[in-house]
């Protein structure tokens, strides 16, 4: 019988984005004194003297992060600067400049450039970031968009994902899940259109869901309000691909368990009538929904009394010891193992 010597073809889907990402830079040593954090976390280090650089990639790309049928070219590019910009806050940094790099098909005109590029303006303006750069080139097909963001912050400053401890509380800033209920409002409303071109959509119901999922911001406005509430916080990560894939990043590499409750989850009441309109459950929207871009962190529990009652945090729940397992909590007491089921961008 012969040998089988056909090369071995693994799935990029069996090892999920942070599982491909960990296999193909592991042996990457870093060379200079100056790289304080490379890889694995939201943004990398770089030490500056008395401050610190703050750098942070993503990649958009029609098809998988955006679909032109119901996004506007104007909102795409305001969105694909605030997407990274979270990076930057998901550090406790300041974001200062921007680059911006683009393919673009020759189905897109000029004008419709302008549009893409009067969101990116729209954006720097509006978080007072600079744009220093970037690249221009043409795809085969379709629009990629990549954005680099550039943040400062002093040594004492940054947050890593490493960094709570066992009983640290659990923080989420705004409400979560709004913005994953947007998408599912504006994907039923294309499959409607398809069926007839003459039906307009309604999305009054929906102004809140489509706006967070269209136009959502970047919480540059928490690093202030914590340094004034004088809470620095022990670890910090932004909710993009779901609240539940965020938590077990911040349990990994703090090397804890958790407890999240389903009564504490700050969820909107538009959000909770759409779920019930689908017929879906909003506390597994809430968890596993992503693109909220609220920002995720813990905190020690001697700090609860300077955060308490702040419409702008919510505490849903507490780090444990990692035996204990990453656990949600529902309302009827219930302890249900929390599974990362957010985005994958190689699903």
């Amino acid at each position: 019988m012969l040998e089988d010597k056909s090369p071995q073809r693994t799935p990029l889907s069996q090892l999920g984005e942070f599982g491909l990402i960990e296999h193909l830079t592991s042996n990457f040593p870093i060379h200079h004194s100056g790289t304080l954090k490379g890889i694995g976390d939201d943004a990398a280090v770089l030490d500056f003297g008395d401050r610190r650089c703050v750098v942070s990639t993503d990649l958009l790309i029609e098809g998988v992060h955006f679909d032109l049928a119901y996004m506007p070219l104007k909102h795409l590019g305001y969105k694909s600067v605030v997407v990274n910009l979270s990076d930057i806050c998901a550090m406790n940094a300041k974001p200062l400049q921007i680059t911006v790099s683009i393919a673009v098909s020759n189905r897109f005109p000029l004008e419709a450039l302008e549009e893409l590029y009067a969101g990116i303006r729209l954006a720097a303006n509006q978080y007072k970031v600079d744009l220093i750069g970037g690249d221009t080139t043409s795809s085969q097909k379709g629009l990629i968009i990549s954005v680099t963001a550039i943040g400062e912050a002093g040594p004492d400053e940054l947050c890593y994902r490493d960094g709570a401890g066992e009983n640290d509380l659990i923080v989420v800033t705004g409400d979560i899940g709004a913005a994953y209920m947007g998408l599912q409002v504006l994907e039923r409303e294309k499959q409607v259109f398809q069926v007839n071109p003459q039906a307009q959509p309604d999305l009054e119901p929906y102004t809140y869901l489509v706006e967070r999922q269209l136009k959502p911001e970047a919480r540059t406005d928490i690093r202030t309000l914590l340094h004034a509430l004088g809470v620095k916080p022990t670890a910090m990560i932004d909710i993009s691909d779901g609240l539940s894939s965020e938590v077990l990043h911040l349990c990994k590499q703090s090397r804890t368990g958790c407890n999240i409750y389903e009564e504490k989850l700050p969820l909107d009441p538009q959000l909770i009538s759409t779920c019930e309109e689908f017929n879906l459950d909003a506390t597994t929207i809430a968890i596993n929904g992503g693109e909220d871009y609220e920002l995720l962190f813990t905190v020690k529990l001697e700090d609860f009394d300077n955060i308490k009652g702040n419409p702008n945090l919510t505490v849903i729940g507490h780090m444990a010891s990692s035996s204990q397992g990453t656990n949600l909590i529902t309302r009827a007491g219930a302890s249900i193992a929390l599974k990362a089921r957010g985005w994958n961008a190689l699903g």
